[in-house]
């Protein structure tokens, strides 16, 4: 999953600086989840490694929703971007379903929780985690695909030998 965040950050690093956060908010949970997955043994309570990726996970969930989103689908309609529209009207869906299994995941394991069974955490940690791959490449092709159209448009504007 990291290499994937890497090569994403590289792609589309420069668009703008929300999708920067965004990314940089990637690699970071990322970075937690592979820290909880890995863990040898459980830790004692509170367990602060899990409190912490939770508070990453609805960040970086809710900045695709509140943010990110809303970000490309004004940038596809000022652009009149029917393939981007359609390809976003397509991927939502899933997303917004990947969405609800984070903050479920967050909702059962978000704040410490005295009761808490390491061995259920790992089971839907681990699902959780194919989820989050899934949905990161389902964001890697909405940003190409808006990304890519719109560069084309705008250099297609643009007047002969001028500078990109």
């Amino acid at each position: 999953m990291l290499d994937s965040c890497t090569t994403a950050q590289e792609r589309w690093g420069g668009v703008n600086q929300l999708i920067d956060r965004w990314l940089a908010e990637r690699k970071q949970l990322i970075l937690q989840y592979s820290t909880l997955r890995d863990r040898a043994t459980p830790v004692e309570q509170p367990d602060q490694a899990l409190d912490s990726f939770c508070d990453v996970l609805v960040d970086y969930v809710s900045a695709g929703h509140f943010e990110v989103y809303e970000q490309l689908m004004r940038e596809a309609e000022a652009f009149n971007d029917t393939r981007g529209l359609e390809l976003a009207r397509q991927v939502y869906p899933r997303i917004e379903t990947i969405t609800q299994s984070a903050v479920a995941f967050n909702d059962a394991y978000g704040e410490a929780n005295a009761e808490l069974d390491e061995a259920a955490m790992q089971a839907e940690l681990r699902m959780l985690g194919a989820f989050l791959h899934e949905r990161f490449e389902l964001e890697d092709c909405l940003i190409e695909v808006l990304h890519n159209a719109h560069q084309d448009l705008i250099a297609a504007n643009e007047p002969q030998g001028a500078l990109t």
